[in-house]
């Protein structure tokens, strides 16, 4: 694909598409019509989500994107614009984990996990904010939060830390940016079933002790997330802005 070609369609911006819920996001978002640019650290691992986008008809770049780079940030939106004309959705799913006990944790962690979680996600929103507003089309930004961002858990203070963060940030940005149609909002997962957590998940003991807590007794597939981000960047969620949707089994209803 050259750059400036435009096919009418909407188009998404993912960050940390190589697996997991950024790649069931991106799949999900070209099946329901979006062309779509994938982004990592390392855009290598992109190569089966990018053949999963073109198999269903939809037109993919692959993009390098460090979301503690306000440069590589700023490339990266550049060349997103520059290959499809303009981005009309933008999802902040690029995070790390961290399990840690809040008496352990070191600075240099604090900052790869605030760095990367909330600040990333704040640059790459006021990014798309720009864009969208010097464009003059309206967009919408969907942020992946956490339940741990909800509910206090022993060992992710810091990641829950930042998680709580990118939902209030996210009613604050809704707020001032809806005079220029730009819908803010966050989906807030529980425990998914993906291959990054197939060491915890896979402990028997573990695996029983979180399933304990949720009332539908299993984890979410990273489909399931991607439902919830499809129907926040469709039409049908045009009056929802400012809202954490939760995806937790009920988790956070007792």
């Amino acid at each position: 694909m050259t750059g400036r070609e435009s096919s009418g369609r909407r188009v998404a911006f993912v960050t940390g598409a190589s697996q997991g819920i950024g790649a069931a996001i991106a799949l999900a978002l070209a099946h329901d019509g979006f062309d779509v640019a994938v982004c990592s650290t390392r855009p290598e691992k992109l190569a089966d989500v990018l053949t999963g986008i073109t198999g269903t008809g939809a037109r993919a770049v692959p993009l390098a994107l460090d979301v503690c780079s306000q440069a590589s940030i700023e490339k990266a939106m550049a060349e997103a614009v520059d290959a499809f004309t303009h981005v009309d959705v933008l999802v902040n799913n690029a995070g790390v984990p961290l399990r840690r006990l809040a008496l352990e944790v070191t600075p240099a962690e604090w900052e790869t996990v605030m760095g990367t979680n909330l600040t990333g996600t704040f640059f790459m929103s006021q990014q798309m904010g720009r864009h969208l507003v010097k464009s003059g089309r309206p967009g919408s930004i969907i942020n992946i939060a956490s339940t741990h961002g909800l509910v206090g858990v022993p060992e992710r203070t810091a990641y829950g830390i930042a998680k709580a963060a990118i939902m209030h940030m996210t009613r604050m940005l809704a707020i001032e940016w809806a005079e220029h149609g730009i819908l803010v909002n966050a989906i807030a997962p529980g425990r998914v079933e993906t291959a990054s957590r197939a060491q915890s998940l896979g402990d028997p003991a573990y695996r029983e002790w979180a399933l304990s807590r949720v009332p539908l007794r299993r984890f979410a597939s990273a489909e399931e997330i991607a439902g919830a981000a499809c129907y926040l960047a469709s039409p049908q969620a045009s009056y929802i802005t400012g809202q954490t949707l939760v995806l937790d089994g009920g988790l956070t209803s007792y």
